[in-house]
């Protein structure tokens, strides 16, 4: 499962194998949440404030987001994407 981005202890990724809806992985400690990227609907847990840094992180980079889902899947390849400053 390839890091996307890493920032404040929170951990973005894409699996190679997903299904639609186009969605991301994140992961803080032992939280995990997935969101679908198009509609920024969210399934899973996290405390409040890295919640807040991931949709934060998900509204500038929803573009980057998509563009990578889909070349996960048509090729494995991927780009980084910034983390949040």
């Amino acid at each position: 499962m390839p890091e996307i981005s890493r920032f404040y202890g929170i951990i973005i990724y894409i699996n190679f194998n997903e299904h639609n809806p186009p969605h991301f992985h994140a992961k803080y400690g032992d939280f995990k949440i997935i969101v679908q990227i198009k509609t920024g609907i969210i399934e899973g847990r996290f405390p409040n404030s890295e919640l807040k840094r991931v949709i934060e992180w998900y509204e500038i980079h929803k573009d980057e987001l998509l563009k990578n889902w889909h070349s996960i899947i048509e090729t494995g390849d991927f780009t980084k994407i910034e983390p949040l400053n």
